[in-house]
């Protein structure tokens, strides 16, 4: 019956990768879609940690070794990609508001998402303290970062005496 549906294993295996994404990416654009930019940002985390809670199989799904037919077409890091460019889209905004360059976002939202990403691999083990908290403490570091962001920051190498 499955060979007959998908193919093969891989073929299975493909379609819940893909449902999952699908998941997560519509919890996640739901959860950027309103509130100022600080607000988007733990609603961000908070939606990400609550799909590790409660679909604790879906997330193993998508972080462990995975089929190659099915790393190449999808899988972990094109959900972490998805996210961010969707992510960099609300820092762009943030950014052009607060005059700071808009082009940057990106490296802002890939860093954002990464460490959204391990501390929720980290969680997944533990599983303490709450979603909500773990959510707080992130854009809290985060947060606090982006406010004090320099408007140009200089590499280190650039930095004399």
């Amino acid at each position: 019956m499955v060979y007959e549906h998908f193919g093969a294993k891989e073929g299975l295996y493909a379609v819940v990768v893909d449902r999952e994404m699908e998941y997560v990416i519509g919890v996640i654009s739901e959860a950027l879609s309103a509130g100022s930019p600080r607000e988007r940002a733990e609603q961000a985390a908070l939606a990400f940690l609550t799909w590790v809670k409660y679909r604790p199989d879906g997330f193993a799904v998508l972080t462990h070794d995975a089929p190659t037919t099915v790393l190449s077409s999808g899988g972990f890091s094109s959900l972490l990609d998805e996210v961010a460019e969707r992510v960099s889209d609300v820092f762009a905004e943030a950014f052009k508001q607060a005059g700071y360059d808009p082009d940057v976002a990106p490296i802002y939202a890939h860093a954002r998402i990464g460490m959204v990403t391990l501390v929720g691999r980290w969680w997944s083990v533990v599983r303490k303290p709450s979603v909500e908290k773990v959510a707080s403490h992130i854009v809290a570091v985060a947060w606090m970062g982006l406010r004090n962001l320099p408007e140009k920051p200089d590499p280190i190498g650039a930095r004399k005496g």
